[in-house]
C-alpha cells in the first residue's frame, strides 16, 4: 500500500506569486522580443491576470511553483543535463554494438527524499535519463526500469538521489 505524503509547508505564498509574476513577464519578453511600452504593459497585464486566477484557483503553492529549492536546483539541472547527454551515449552505443548487449532489469529502492516535490523530481530525473524509466513512485519505494543491469544497478543509493535529497533541503 502506497501512502501519501503531508502537503509540503508553504511559509511564503506571497514569493510563490512574485516569482510567478517574474517568470511569465520574462516569458513574455522573451517570446516577444520587443520592447515598445505597449507590448511591455499588455505583457505585465497579462502575466498579472494570469497569476491573481492562479491565486484564485489555489494553484500557486510550493508544489506547483517550488521557488523554495533556490538556486541550488539551477545547479542540479545542469549536473541532469550533463547525466542525459552521458547516458544518452552510452545507450546509443549499446544500439550501434552488433551483440545488443542489453539486460532489461526491474530494481526497486528506497528514495531518500522527504517531500512530494523531491520525490517528483527524482522519479522524473530518472525517467529523463535515457535507458532509465521509472515504472512506480511512491514515498517508500520506486520501481524503476533499465536497459542494462549496469544502469539498474545505479539508480540505487545514487548521486542523482543525494543530489535531488540536497536541493530539497533548506539551507
Amino acid at each position: 500500500m502506497v501512502r501519501a505524503l503531508p502537503a509540503d509547508p508553504d511559509p511564503t505564498p506571497v514569493l510563490h506569486a512574485l516569482s510567478l509574476l517574474l517568470a511569465l513577464v520574462a516569458f513574455w519578453v522573451l517570446l516577444s522580443g520587443y520592447f515598445t511600452p505597449f507590448l511591455l504593459a499588455a505583457g505585465a497585464g497579462s502575466a498579472i491576470a494570469v497569476v491573481a486566477f492562479a491565486r484564485r484557483m489555489d494553484v500557486v503553492d510550493a508544489e506547483g511553483h517550488p521557488v523554495q529549492l533556490g538556486p541550488r536546483v539551477l545547479l542540479y539541472w545542469a549536473w541532469l543535463v550533463k547525466e542525459i547527454v552521458v547516458s544518452g551515449w552510452t545507450v546509443s552505443r549499446i544500439i550501434v554494438d552488433p551483440r545488443l548487449p542489453i539486460s532489461p532489469t526491474m530494481r526497486r529502492f528506497r528514495p531518500t527524499q522527504r517531500t512530494s516535490v523531491g520525490l517528483v523530481i527524482h522519479a522524473n530525473s530518472i525517467t529523463l535519463t535515457p535507458g532509465t524509466i521509472t515504472v512506480e513512485a511512491g514515498p517508500d519505494s520506486f520501481l524503476v526500469h533499465a536497459l542494462t543491469r549496469d544502469g539498474a544497478d545505479g539508480v540505487v543509493d545514487s548521486a542523482m538521489d543525494r543530489r535531488v535529497s540536497a536541493c530539497e533541503t533548506r539551507p
